[in-house]
């Protein structure tokens, strides 16, 4: 292999597509939660998956995980809940605002030719992301400008911003140029839609009660959906494409709601056919927890659409029973041919 990567916080595998991808040997994993692990190992067995907690891992455990191989790129996308606008009121409580650091810790153990980290847009605005760029820039590595990208301009069917953090151990990395745009001004090719990720999937899946009773969930490739109940059912009926809540008549509304309710509008909304996906998260077949309609159909997307629109591979292998725990996988995922593009620049820049 000509370049050898870590995927810390690998969950069920999003990034290690995009490193293989790019070029990188992944030869060691890092990730805590069980099912993650067991979907990771299904579609990566040749990789060394260390299923524990971050924290207690030490400079010999991982040698002895990758039997003494040097590392180029030590990649990672620590927990990121802890800074999202959604639970900003959490965050001076939250332990998870500190696994960023895992990222400095295994630097200075490994000494990779080459770091690469993904969060939210939030970690960038404080004191932690400060912290987090001393310490690296103190261990040698020069680091690219703060900068948020948008996934949609490197071809992936969503709207979704990160933050991505590139250095070099002496050198400098530059963030990836955009291969899409909105209107493809520039030369670029314009954005991918949800047509483009999931026009060709079947309109009329199985919920997920009869798919278990027909075969189960991996016979239908995860492409299955929730029961709507009957309110669910008649506000999505009521939505329009690309609106959210207040597209759908009051009476149909649930009562927290209706009159002068002021919290969250991108709930109970239709996607549009020609345009990318809303971000996609752990809530991505349920209706109420953002705009995950159909586009068409009356129903939410389904597992393997979300999937899709995460550009997961389509025969990505989810390995549980569980919907709410592949529903998890997919939303923490950071898109796949993102990460291909983010690796592609640090694979460029090491040869």
């Amino acid at each position: 292999m000509d370049a050898t990567a870590v995927d810390l916080f690998c969950g069920g595998g999003g990034l290690t597509v995009g490193l293989r991808r790019a070029g990188f040997g992944v030869v060691t994993s890092v990730e805590v939660d069980r099912a993650s692990c067991k979907t990771y190992a299904s579609n990566h067995p040749a990789v060394h998956t260390v299923r524990q907690d971050i924290t207690g891992l030490t400079k010999k455990d991982m040698r002895k995980a990758f039997c003494g191989e040097t590392v180029d790129l030590l990649a990672g996308c620590p927990p990121c809940q802890g800074f999202t606008s959604l639970t900003a009121k959490y965050k001076a409580e939250d332990a998870r605002n500190r696994l960023v650091f895992e990222m400095v810790r295994f630097a200075a153990m490994l000494r990779p030719r080459a770091i690469m980290m993904e969060n939210v847009p939030g970690l960038s605005r404080t004191g932690v992301y400060v912290q987090l760029r001393s310490q690296l820039e103190k261990l040698g590595y020069q680091l690219s400008d703060d900068d948020v990208l948008q996934v949609a301009d490197y071809g992936v069917p969503q709207l979704r911003r990160r933050l991505v953090l590139l250095g070099g151990l002496g050198f400098r990395i530059e963030l990836p140029s955009p291969t899409h745009s909105r209107d493809g001004r520039g030369g670029l090719s314009r954005w991918r839609t949800v047509r483009d990720a999931i026009g060709h999937m079947d309109p009329d899946p199985p919920t997920l009660v009869d798919a278990r009773s027909s075969g189960g969930v991996q016979a239908a490739n995860w492409h299955v959906v929730r029961t709507l109940s009957q309110e669910n059912l008649a506000r999505i009926r009521a939505a329009r494409p690309g609106r959210t809540w207040p597209s759908i008549p009051e009476h149909l509304r649930p009562k927290c709601h209706r009159g002068n309710y002021n919290g969250f509008t991108n709930v109970y909304g239709r996607m549009e056919w020609d345009r990318p996906s809303p971000t996609i998260t752990g809530g991505c077949t349920t209706f109420s927890k953002g705009r995950f309609g159909h586009p068409e159909a009356d129903r939410t997307i389904s597992v393997r659409e979300a999937a899709l629109l995460q550009t997961f591979p389509e025969h990505y292998v989810f390995d549980t029973p569980y919907m709410e725990h592949v529903c998890d996988i997919i939303g923490n995922a950071l898109p796949c041919d993102f990460a291909e593009a983010v690796s592609r620049q640090c694979y460029e820049a090491l040869q």
